[in-house]
């Protein structure tokens, strides 16, 4: 059974800075697709960041660009998220998920939240204007 637990989340200033991480035990941590999601009260889970099975391939949504950066230690089996510049919109409950990826799709990044099979219990990101 894989797990996936995160942390870092909590209550930031605006323009203020936070990193995200998400622990992954279970099955070697190399052979999974990650994902960063967000979901805000009211609203449906959105994508945020995602990267690929060696770390080589990363895609966020247009909102976080310039701001978020996804990366990922295999030794450590952490998957990081660190965000700069945060915005009161930001604010909302951050989910990492996992997706296994046969060795021919080692570089895909996975955008929806169909596409991924495991996914940690959330961390809460609250941004005050």
């Amino acid at each position: 059974q894989v797990q996936l637990v995160e942390s870092g989340g909590g209550l930031v200033q605006a323009g203020g800075s936070l990193r995200l991480s998400c622990v992954v035990s279970g099955r070697a941590f190399s052979l999974y697709a990650m994902g960063w999601f967000r979901q805000a009260p009211g609203k449906e889970r959105e994508f945020v960041a995602g990267i690929s099975r060696t770390g080589g391939s990363t895609s966020y949504d247009d909102s976080v660009k310039g701001r978020f950066t996804i990366s990922r230690d295999n030794a450590k089996n952490t998957l990081y998220l660190q965000m700069i510049n945060l915005k009161p919109e930001d604010t909302a409950v951050y989910y990492c998920a996992a997706t296994p990826v046969r060795d021919i799709l080692h570089r895909r990044v996975f955008t929806t939240p169909g596409e991924y099979n495991y996914w940690g219990q959330g961390t809460q990101v609250t941004v005050s204007s």
